[in-house]
């Protein structure tokens, strides 16, 4: 009989525990936290309460502060730490996971200084591996609540994605495939920056009407640069693209659409991100992605005015003044 696969999540976060929680329903589990206190509670009380409360996790789900121990036990290895952190933590394992372990990335942000995406950072860490992420309009608090959801697991090889799919499934759970690696992983990364302007027109109080048209023109900016980076365009009007870019601008548990409401009530970002308490990507995004913009001669005006106001040259009220200036064209055109 074979041995079943054991999956190994890094990062204890809401949303690494919760896709440890997935795995765990289906197969052998080691959830990795730098925390010793948090894998204790883990062990103990099934619970993480610093970022899921009091919710039960699956018991056949088991945590370690230990790194090197979580790296030899993986048959697929799962990054789930923030995106500037994916290297470090990496560098510290890259001899000890074993060669053709699979390796799919949570993180939805850019390396800075480098511009890589996590994939990329990953395949320079752990050459040789195949490398994909999983991504899609995941609240982790409402997936580990039981509601209904949908991810993508992307790979380039879709027989390594099918091979994956059914580790991290459900029957809430659906887990959808796709090739398109680019597309999904920048629709992660750039939805963030929106759902920051969607939270300062909540804060703002400017109304619906200005909120849809800032998610609709969002969604035509990051398409914009995803096809001219050489993403196919479908994938934005997927689940890794408008499907993340509506979960993550709605929902009041985005950590991103709260720190663009407390900006737009007047904090710093730096007292916004204190007030949240956890990682918000789209903060130390915003200024990486305006240099790719640059990079491929892409016009993305929301994005500009939210990286104006993380870097603190533009107050929220200005931003909203500054997308009305804007000249409109052909919709169709995406400009």
């Amino acid at each position: 009989m074979a041995r079943p696969v054991r999956v190994v999540v890094l990062g204890a976060g809401s949303w690494g525990t919760t896709v440890a929680g997935l795995a765990a329903h289906n197969t052998p589990t080691l959830l990795w936290s730098r925390s010793s206190a948090a894998a204790e509670e883990i062990n103990t009380e099934r619970r993480n309460s610093r970022y899921l409360g009091d919710r039960e996790l699956p018991a056949g789900l088991r945590a370690t502060d230990d790194l090197v121990e979580a790296a030899r036990e993986a048959d697929v290895l799962v990054v789930g730490v923030p995106s500037h952190a994916v290297r470090s933590t990496l560098t510290e394992i890259s001899n000890e996971v074993r060669a053709w372990v699979p390796v799919l990335s949570l993180a939805k942000g850019l390396e800075p200084g480098t511009r890589q995406r996590p994939t990329e950072v990953i395949a320079e860490c752990l050459p040789g591996h195949p490398v994909g992420l999983l991504a899609g309009p995941n609240i982790a608090k409402e997936i580990a609540d039981g509601m209904a959801a949908a991810a993508v697991v992307a790979t380039q090889d879709d027989r390594v994605a099918s091979a994956l799919q059914p580790l991290f499934a459900s029957r809430v759970f659906r887990v959808y495939r796709n090739t398109d690696v680019l597309g999904c992983e920048l629709g992660g990364v750039l939805k963030n920056i929106v759902a920051i302007a969607s939270g300062m027109a909540d804060g703002l109080g400017v109304g619906d009407n200005t909120r849809a048209m800032v998610l609709a023109r969002g969604l035509a900016e990051m398409t914009r640069l995803g096809e001219t980076m050489g993403a196919d365009p479908r994938t934005f009007a997927g689940l890794t693209g408008v499907g993340d870019l509506i979960a993550t601008c709605m929902s009041p548990a985005s950590r991103n659409r709260r720190v663009g409401e407390a900006l737009a009530r007047g904090l710093t970002v730096d007292q916004a991100v204190a007030e949240l308490g956890q990682v918000a990507e789209g903060v130390k995004t915003a200024p990486t992605v305006m240099e790719l913009a640059r990079d491929f001669d892409v016009e993305m005006p929301i994005a500009a005015e939210v990286e104006a106001v993380v870097a603190g040259r533009r107050t929220p009220a200005d931003a909203y003044r500054g997308l009305r200036k804007v000249a409109p064209g052909d919709e169709h055109d995406m400009a």
